[in-house]
């Protein structure tokens, strides 16, 4: 019989790097390509709801079925920031000019600490009954 543990790895997400890659670092470096100057809002807007909305569904997914315990965090977060984003592209959140500036610190910080300290402190996937 599987324990626990195997069976929440061999379901997580997190597991497979062709998965990691598709599902969080493409569209990190999408976000990262829509930050130059040359991009106009209305597409950086665009990418980064679209990016940021595919990791919060993603880690979703991952919370739910393998119980990895950041992703209970991650997922709320990516998705409340592809709103805010969506929100500001659209004129109506103002950030003032540096608002895209912002919303990637915000991003980046959040994301390190929701990923690092809820796991550090409960481990890395939820008890199940």
């Amino acid at each position: 019989m599987e324990s626990n543990a195997t069976t929440c790895k061999s379901r997580d997400i997190l597991s497979s790097w062709w998965r990691v890659f598709l599902l969080y670092w493409l569209p990190a470096i999408a976000i990262v390509v829509a930050g130059v100057p040359a991009i106009s809002s209305g597409w950086r807007t665009v990418v980064w709801t679209v990016a940021l909305g595919t990791m919060g569904v993603a880690c979703i997914v991952n919370a739910l079925g393998c119980g990895r315990v950041h992703c209970y965090l991650t997922g709320p977060f990516f998705l409340l920031m592809a709103l805010i984003a969506l929100s500001y592209g659209l004129g109506m959140l103002h950030l003032g000019g540096s608002g895209w500036n912002l919303l990637g610190l915000i991003a980046l910080i959040g994301t390190i600490a929701l990923w690092y300290l809820p796991e550090m402190f409960l481990g890395k996937y939820r008890q199940r009954n």
